[in-house]
């Protein structure tokens, strides 16, 4: 059985050195990214059994994205190969204060963009313990839509708990287009993820995170659902209890990509072991961890996390 099953695209992430532009870089490098892929990655290095379904291009860019999976220990047997389509691309030019960050992509027409629900294992999806989804990939295609209705679909079958990240991109789609797709899908979520921002924009939910969480959770009637608010951390509403609140943990940024799923799999590393709480603790240190390497991928080990909290001695408020 595995801990968790991810489903989504990873492309190639090209990105010049720190300070350098797009336009004038030399050279770039290049790393393996996408949202669920991370995820699934993040948990692996904790020590849990991940698996991540996808569909990639025969040929080396595809090769790498799997080898990519494969080094940190996520399971890829499940990826279909198509010598159809081709490898999904963003590149990155990194921000130096003021100049932010900016994302440029090049994806259309990818390989797993064209990812239908008959080319899915479904079996081994229900293998696993929970399925982790995100708003990213219904936005990709009508097929990609149809794949993640059906995750929903088999996951509730099997007795899989479902973990849905909103993760809104608007370049992807509008506000009202992604709420109208979304919904349906959050509805008896065991576990949802928004940020306070999306919560805002797609769902028109104003006023404070906690206030957002409570409704989300009223709205969708989600097992749990997790608010993120940046710098001012992250806010649980489950159960009958009080919303939880976990500050954020600071720390030198270098590379913030990546860093919202990192706090994802810390959450659903708690899910793992029954302990939502736990989970926000467990989410603010490798989101905090994350953001000090290059790359979407949080390299940090479970030990780092639990020496991190130890050193911090966060605790939620409540």
């Amino acid at each position: 059985m595995l801990d968790v099953v991810g489903i989504g695209e990873a492309m190639l992430r090209l990105s010049p050195p720190r300070g350098d532009t797009l336009e004038a870089a030399a050279a770039f490098e290049v790393r393996a990214a996408g949202a669920e892929a991370n995820v699934a990655v993040a948990l692996a290095r904790m020590g849990f059994r991940a698996g991540w379904v996808s569909r990639l291009s025969e040929g080396p860019l595809g090769r790498r994205i799997a080898a990519e999976m494969r080094r940190h220990g996520v399971d890829v047997s499940a990826v279909v190969w198509t010598p159809q389509g081709r490898t999904g691309l963003y590149f990155l030019e990194p921000g130096v204060p003021p100049r932010v960050a900016v994302v440029h992509y090049d994806r259309a027409g990818s390989a797993a963009s064209a990812l239908a629900p008959d080319d899915v294992d479904w079996g081994y999806v229900r293998s696993a313990r929970w399925v982790h989804l995100t708003g990213i990939t219904p936005a990709l295609s009508p097929s990609c839509e149809a794949t993640v209705a059906r995750a929903v679909q088999e996951a509730r079958a099997g007795g899989v708990r479902v973990a849905f990240d909103v993760n809104y991109r608007r370049r992807l789609w509008p506000p009202d287009r992604a709420a109208a797709v979304l919904e349906p899908l959050l509805h008896g979520a065991d576990l949802l993820l928004c940020a306070s921002d999306d919560a805002r924009e797609v769902f028109a939910l104003d006023g404070a995170p906690a206030r957002q969480a409570r409704a989300l959770r009223a709205r969708t009637a989600a097992g749990a659902v997790v608010v993120t608010a940046g710098p001012d951390g992250a806010y649980l509403a489950a159960g009958d209890t009080d919303v939880v609140h976990q500050p954020a943990i600071p720390g030198e940024e270098l590379d913030r990509i990546g860093r919202g799923d990192a706090f994802a799999a810390g959450v659903l590393w708690g899910a793992l072991e029954g302990d939502l709480e736990a989970g926000l603790r467990y989410g603010a240190a490798l989101a905090a961890l994350a953001q000090t390497y290059y790359g979407d991928v949080a390299w940090s080990t479970r030990a780092d996390v639990l020496h991190l909290l130890a050193g911090q001695g966060q605790r939620p408020h409540r």
